[in-house]
Order: structure tokens, then sequence, then C-alpha cells
């Protein structure tokens, strides 16, 4: 956005995980990043004074130094991911003392709920309200603001994307690819992928039975990722020592194009309610890889149509996974060109030029006509 807009940015970051090797609970590991997080725009450190830095509790980021580093650099516009933290909130009573505008980012849905507690419906009607714009990553977030009666003309499309060019079948990925492939022994078959945590919220347990029970002829299945679950997966892949099931550790991200590369399908089957997005299809999809997903997928009506860029099951009804898996893998082998080409049509429109064109609607909408 810094270089391919009309927009001066700078960024305020609260916290330092990712840049600074950071404990990720889920993951069971401490790691940063390692991809370039912070050329190429203007950016500050706001000092987190919290006593337990993190963004898995309220009070995880506490700022008290934010409105004056804002009113230093005085922004005609403020954009805002999320709300649940002590130093978001105080910056929306903040900036409404002053007449800001604050346009809002966060990624929730209703997927898998049938509705709000009251409660909770008035609470956020109430800080929504504070808001002079939305930006929605996809249709499943632009219907839970239009449930809380964000109005239309405050919404923008600002769609989840990721770094499309870091995401390529380049020469040196194809050889890391392929290097890995034959080091997992897994040479001439195909290959089911899931990476990510391995949590029971993204219900790995549930695609290992699946794919166990299909028992599916020249197919492997490989885990790329750490958390809680993985112990049991093990214990399960171990119980059928005749089918192809490999677990790879955690990788970063500059590792992680060459395990997309090897996978002939995704699999995201998260049946959680606050899988919001799922970056993951985004990454896949770029490198041309159909995805299998469930239903409460935030991404799901966006990226993965049934038998179109991928396959979709519902979640939480038995055997509907593994229903899912048994159309996949029948329909690959003679469509992979034709679905290679629909998944690049559709994840055309998930890059950072999208996004940036809709942000910039956003902030057109709130400044006088010049």
């Amino acid at each position: 956005m810094a270089a391919h807009s009309e927009l001066s940015i700078r960024v305020f970051y609260l916290w330092d995980a990712g840049v600074n090797p950071t404990h990720d609970p889920q993951f069971g590991k401490t790691f940063a990043w390692d991809v370039d997080l912070l050329s190429g725009y203007e950016h500050e450190f706001v000092p987190n004074i919290a006593r337990r830095p993190g963004s898995d509790h309220f009070s995880g980021l506490c700022n008290p130094g934010l409105p004056s580093r804002l009113k230093a650099w005085n922004p005609d516009v403020v954009l805002l991911f999320g709300y649940k933290y002590a130093t978001h909130l105080g910056l929306v009573f903040w900036a409404r003392l002053r007449g800001l505008p604050l346009i809002f980012r966060g990624d929730s849905h209703l997927l898998g709920r049938t509705e709000l507690s009251l409660g909770k419906r008035l609470s956020l009607v109430l800080l929504y309200r504070q808001f002079s714009a939305f930006v929605c990553v996809g249709k499943a977030n632009r219907d839970y603001f239009h449930i809380l009666s964000v109005p239309s003309r405050k919404l923008f499309t600002v769609p989840h994307a990721v770094d499309a060019t870091h995401f390529k079948a380049t020469e040196t990925v194809q050889r890391e690819s392929a290097d890995l492939r034959s080091t997992l022994g897994l040479s001439g078959k195909r290959i089911v992928l899931f990476a990510g945590k391995l949590v029971p919220a993204k219900q790995p347990l549930a695609l290992l039975a699946a794919f166990i029970e299909l028992a599916p002829a020249q197919t492997a299945l490989v885990f790329v990722g750490e958390g809680e679950e993985r112990p049991s997966l093990e214990a399960l892949a171990a119980s059928r020592p005749d089918l192809a099931v490999r677990f790879l550790p955690f990788a970063n991200q500059s590792e992680m194009p060459a395990r997309y590369l090897l996978a002939d399908l995704f699999v995201l089957p998260s049946d959680g309610l606050y899988e919001t997005w799922g970056l993951a299809v985004n990454e896949a999809m770029h490198l041309g890889v159909p995805c299998l997903v469930s239903d409460r997928v935030g991404c799901q009506r966006d990226l993965v149509t049934e038998g179109e860029t991928g396959w979709v099951f519902p979640a939480g009804q038995p055997g509907a996974l593994k229903s899912a898996l048994s159309r996949a893998l029948a329909a690959l082998p003679d469509d992979a060109t034709a679905f290679r080409t629909r998944i690049a049509a559709r994840i055309a429109g998930y890059t950072y030029a999208t996004a940036t064109a809709g942000l910039q609607q956003a902030v057109r909408s709130l400044l006088p006509p010049s």
C-alpha cells in the first residue's frame, strides 16, 4: 500500500510478536517469522506495558502511549484491527472525543451459531456505531456486520489476502518440494495435506480417521505442524502401518510454498466456531491446489465452491468429511487441469492490490471532497 496507493501510512504496532521470538501456546513453540515484515513503510512499536503481553486476553495489549503517538502523527483516519483489548477500546473512546474517523477491520462471522446472546448483540451494536466505516474480509464477515445493524453504506470489501509473490512454484520451490517428497518416501503417490495447528478445533484427528476408513490406493496423508493432538495423531497412524501417513514439524513462512506444492489436495476441516477465514486456503490456492473445507471455515463461500475450486462438507455431520474426501479423490485424476484454471481465476481477486483498492475507497468515503 505504501508503494502503490495514494495513502500515507504509518503502522502503530502494539506488540512485537512475530518480529521477535514469541511463544505460541497452540503450536507449543517459540519462533519469529522468517520473512521481512517491516521494510517499505513507516511504522513504530508503541510500548506494551502489559504484565503478560499477548493477543489471547483483554489486558495483553496495554499501550497507554498510543494516543500521544497518534496525535503527534496527526492522521486523517485510523484503521483499527479488532476490539477485544484494553488498548483498542481506549482508542475508540479517545478518537470519538476528537472526531477522528475510525475504520474497523475484523473477520468475525456467525457460521455454526444460530444467534448471539441479547447482551452481546446489544454491546456489539453499540460498539460498532462508533465506527465510520468497516472493511469486510469476505461474505460471511459482511453478513455478520449486517446482522449487527451496520448500514451497507459503511461496508467496503477488503478481502483477506496473502503475498501472492511468495506463494509461487518457482524452480527453487519445485526442487525443494521434489526433494521433500523423495525424503518422505512418497514418490508416485497423491498427497492429501493438512498444515496448521494440530488442535481439536481444526479437526486433524477427524481427517486422519476419514483417511484411514477410506484407505485410498496410492495416496498419502501429510500433516505439517505442531500442537496438542500430535501424539494422538501419531498413535492412530501407527495403528495402520500399511497406510502412508507422514508428519512434518512446524514450518516457517519461507518453507511453506514447497510443502503446499506437495499437495494434490489441501484439507482444512475445522468445526470450531472461530475459523474466521483460513489463510492457508489462500496460500494453497495460489499454488494451484484445490481445497476441501468445512462450511464453518470463514473463506468457504468466497474461495471454495463444491466441484469448482474444491469440495465442501457440513461440519458436525457424521461421515460428511469422509464422503467429501472420497468425492475429491475420485475427481482429482480426471479434472486436475480444469481445477487449476478455475482456482487461478478465483484467487486472482484475493490479492494485496484488491485489498488496497478497497481500503482506499473506504478512506475516501470519510474525507472531505477535494
